[in-house]
């Protein structure tokens, strides 16, 4: 969209016209904003297929592990190399229970404390793999809007000086001023909303998707805890 400055001349409103127009701080700001913008949506895609395939794998482990079939024959199947969050989870648990065993058949004292060790420590590795990243998201959130702000108060301050020097207070000088620097706080809004919304939404999800997997562990250690009495 073009109109007429003051003088006469044509002054472009679309989103390159502001930008090229603003001063070489608020460029800065926007771009800040811009790229902030893109790293942020690149964490919430990547965060939301991580996520899908962590539940896809839950839910295939989860058919295997109460098909019926010998705990024992699963893991020799998983081997060391589990495909998922859930069978890293088990596959700590049945090593540690295979390794409790003695020659003689035997369990080693202590073993449900070692068992529950292992599958604990997956398990938080996990949530930390699940979790990284979203910080970013939180900080965007957070911090783009005052960006956008200061872009929008120094753009504001440079037009306010543009005003003393041309001294004409006439809206046709005041308003391409004016519009530069509420762009910046559009850029900043346009990173952070998305940003929150999808912080929310995936912590949300890490949490429950980490809850199955203490879930499991400590069903799992209930299982192996009676095997053990048992013994």
């Amino acid at each position: 969209m073009e109109t007429l400055a003051a003088n006469g001349q044509p002054l472009d409103f679309t989103l390159v016209g502001l930008f090229l127009r603003s001063s070489l701080t608020v460029q800065i700001t926007m771009v800040v904003l811009v790229l902030a913008s893109f790293w942020a949506w690149a964490v919430i895609i990547q965060k939301l297929i991580v996520f899908a395939a962590a539940r896809r794998d839950a839910a295939r482990f989860d058919r295997a592990f109460w098909s019926g079939q010998p705990l024992d024959d699963l893991y020799d199947r998983i081997g060391d190399r589990p495909a998922g969050a859930a069978e890293r989870v088990f596959a700590a648990g049945m090593g540690e229970w295979r390794r409790s065993h003695r020659d003689d058949g035997g369990v080693i004292a202590g073993a449900r404390a070692r068992i529950d060790r292992a599958m604990r420590i997956v398990v938080n590795r996990e949530e930390d793999r699940l979790t990284r990243g979203l910080t970013l998201l939180a900080t965007v959130g957070a911090t783009a809007p005052f960006i956008g702000l200061f872009g929008t108060v120094w753009g504001i301050k440079t037009a306010f000086e543009g005003i003393a020097i041309s001294q004409n207070t006439s809206l046709a000088v005041v308003a391409p001023g004016i519009a530069e620097a509420l762009l910046a706080t559009a850029l900043g809004l346009l990173a952070a909303i998305p940003a929150v919304i999808f912080y929310n939404k995936l912590a949300a999800d890490a949490d429950r998707i980490a809850g199955g997997y203490e879930g499991f562990a400590d069903e799992f250690a209930t299982l192996l805890s009676r095997q053990l009495e048992g013994d």
